[in-house]
């Protein structure tokens, strides 16, 4: 059931004892005087639907220390540690100065009946509350994107260390597998912690392990009983499949070695690099530097750096380009706002949800790139979108195809701009997206002096916000997408919180109001 908390305060309560000693505008003197109003008991009841068992630790308190665990970078069990003996913390959650914590694990409980509601990111919702009722954001119509990579919480590890975890895994989780290994699987005593005892300097010896390993996996999947499997069990027959499967290629059989498995010579798209925290990628912030993680994506209101909505992704695959998550960022707004970000947010796709929604498109266009260096680009070529025709520098038109596709082809022999346009012995090709007309609109806009100043003015804005919300955090704690875009949305609602107290956040008994 919901705990309570006492409106008659204790005997050595911490903020009545120490709370003068506070920093007026610290975290920790504005939730002492003001949590139950941030986080009232109502706003957590649906977690505890039942009247009985023993009384919860109440919803105030929790939430005062969820939000300072983010807004500090603690881990569980630093943040029991500073409940039990920080005074700051005691009198921000109002307990005595005897008081003891509760235990760790607490904390990992009420994280898991957060995910688990209909409203999981609450604590930011509550905030984003506070941020509207102050009027914070009112007349700031403009938006700033971006993102960053966040560090994972586990170790890369290699395809045979994979191989061997994602077996080890369907042995554990699925009914009758361990019988199944013990029959089947040779190449590796799965019971040994440690990596197999071969010569990892001698690159027939490890193409061998890949080989008897990879076998082993096939066995082990294509001998499992018929049995309905359970959530936990599925998911560990389908990691190994995936893993059997991303790092390898079959050996070419020319030499008599059919069914022979090899490193191949390739990156997997998408590519698991553990089998601990599936959900983690490799990520390319740029070509020299490549980090492991997760990617969290930022909306923010420039001028006062408040985030008005943020989300976290997998830091490489299907759906997490910039541009494919931004429309997420930008749902919550009720009504247009400037949208500024750089080219990676530069979609065609994004384009047209800008403009359906009645946003003002301030994305920097990504750079054209010439067949030939200063040759023509393809804003050099005239499009005819209604016609379906495309003429280039020479004046040559041709059709466009259903697929974007126009083909000049012949028309290139002879011609004196040739050296100019294309190296290609079939002569220049065009690919006409459907989003030809919003784009070549950009690249004009983004050429005048007037947007370019809103630009330059408003945009680096959200490399500020970004600093304050990876500052000693950019290494995330947990694993998987769904706990990590939890604890991002907890820190978004802790930073946002310190810049309000920072603005002069202040309650003045019938509202939210800035000072």
């Amino acid at each position: 059931m919901q705990g309570r908390s006492d409106d008659q305060r204790e005997f050595l309560d911490a903020e009545s004892v120490a709370g003068h000693l506070l920093k007026s505008d610290s975290v920790f003197a504005f939730l002492a005087a003001y949590r139950r109003q941030l986080f009232p008991e109502e706003m957590f009841a649906d977690l505890f639907p039942s009247r009985r068992g023993r009384p919860s630790v109440p919803a105030e308190v929790m939430a005062s220390v969820i939000t300072l665990q983010a807004l500090h970078g603690l881990s569980d069990n630093e943040t029991v540690d500073a409940v039990t003996f920080d005074l700051r913390w005691k009198a921000a959650c109002g307990l005595p100065i005897t008081a003891g914590a509760f235990h760790s694990t607490t904390l990992t409980y009420w994280r898991r009946r957060l995910a688990a509601s209909d409203r999981p990111n609450r604590i930011f919702e509550a905030v984003k509350t506070v941020v509207a009722a102050t009027g914070a954001l009112t007349g700031k119509t403009r938006r700033a994107l971006d993102s960053t990579i966040l560090d994972d919480a586990v170790a890369t590890q290699d395809t045979v260390t994979q191989l061997i975890g994602a077996i080890r895994r369907v042995r554990r989780e699925v009914p009758g597998a361990g019988e199944v290994v013990a029959s089947q699987c040779s190449a590796h005593d799965y019971d040994d912690p440690g990596k197999p005892a071969i010569t990892w300097d001698d690159a027939a010896a490890r193409e061998m392990l890949v080989n008897a390993l990879v076998t082993d996996a096939h066995r082990l999947l294509g001998h499992l009983p018929d049995q309905e499997l359970g959530v936990r069990a599925a998911e560990a027959v389908a990691l190994l499949a995936l893993i059997a499967g991303q790092d390898v290629e079959p050996v070419d059989d020319s030499d008599g070695t059919d069914g022979r498995w090899r490193i191949a010579q390739r990156v997997a798209q998408d590519r698991v690099i553990s089998t601990v925290d599936p959900d983690a990628r490799h990520a390319h912030k740029s070509v020299h530097r490549r980090q492991d993680g997760f990617k969290a994506h930022i909306a923010v209101e420039p001028d006062t750096g408040l985030i008005t909505d943020c989300a976290l992704t997998k830091a490489g695959g299907a759906g997490t380009h910039d541009a494919a998550v931004a429309p997420q960022l930008l749902a919550g707004e009720s009504a247009p706002v400037t949208v500024l970000a750089d080219s990676a947010y530069g979609s065609g796709d994004f384009r047209a949800q800008l403009r359906k929604s009645r946003h003002r498109d301030r994305v920097k266009p990504a750079p054209l790139r010439a067949a030939v260096p200063g040759g023509f680009t393809i804003d050099d070529f005239t499009v005819d979108h209604r016609g379906h025709r495309v003429t280039c520098p020479a004046g040559v038109a041709r059709s466009i195809s259903a697929r974007g596709n126009a083909t000049f082809g012949a028309a290139c022999r002879g011609c004196a701009l040739r050296p100019q346009c294309t190296t290609s012995i079939d002569g220049r090709s065009l690919k006409i997206g459907p989003h030809d007309a919003l784009q070549r609109a950009a690249r004009k806009r983004s050429q005048k002096p007037r947007w370019l100043n809103e630009y330059r003015q408003h945009r680096p804005m959200v490399e500020r916000t970004i600093a304050w919300l990876t500052r000693g955090n950019r290494k995330v704690r947990y694993r998987g997408v769904t706990r990590n875009d939890q604890w991002l949305h907890h820190r978004a609602a802790a930073v946002n919180l310190h810049r309000l107290i920072t603005l002069g956040l202040t309650h003045t008994g019938a509202g939210w109001a800035i000072a």
